[in-house]
């Protein structure tokens, strides 16, 4: 009896270093919905984007988990579908972000600039808001994007004009 609980504890510790040794890679989620986004600034005039829609609790979940890149001119909007407090978190993701967060209206509340690749601190928005808008980190200052500024967008009734 005592033979066998030995090697099952040999075995299970086993196992266990074997699950580090060799880990499973995550795939990054399918491209989501695609849609066109402006921010109108104060400062540098219209800014352009192409972002991905994540407008339900699966892909609103999975957010840029395990991306390793993301273009220039691209982000992720997650809509909330009415104005709450929202709170985000980096793990799993690979590349630093800032975080746009937007009221019902398409004003910029507040902006987490540069969050860090997989730190699990949460990032609150100031206030409830519509949506959370995620881009490269340094996007915002590059582009002189500030809290206040307004976001075109067909989830804010406003559509960019083509």
């Amino acid at each position: 009896m005592k033979l066998k609980f030995v090697f099952a504890v040999v075995l299970s510790m086993t196992l266990l270093c074997a699950s580090f040794a060799f880990p499973v890679r995550a795939q990054p989620q399918p491209t989501l919905p695609q849609s066109d986004l402006v921010i109108v600034t104060n400062g540098k005039g219209p800014q352009h984007f192409t972002v991905e829609l994540a407008d339900n609790d699966q892909s609103r979940a999975r957010g840029m988990m395990f991306r390793q890149s993301m273009a220039p001119d691209a982000g992720m909007l997650f809509d909330f579908r009415q104005e709450q407090m929202a709170s985000f978190w980096m793990r799993n993701t690979l590349i630093p972000l800032d975080m746009i967060f937007i009221r019902a209206d398409g004003t910029i509340l507040n902006i987490h600039q540069r969050a860090i690749p997989r730190d699990e601190t949460g990032i609150n928005s100031a206030g409830p808001v519509r949506a959370v808008l995620e881009v490269n980190g340094g996007t915002a200052s590059r582009l002189g994007i500030k809290a206040g500024d307004r976001v075109q967008h067909a989830i804010f009734g406003n559509p960019p004009k083509k």
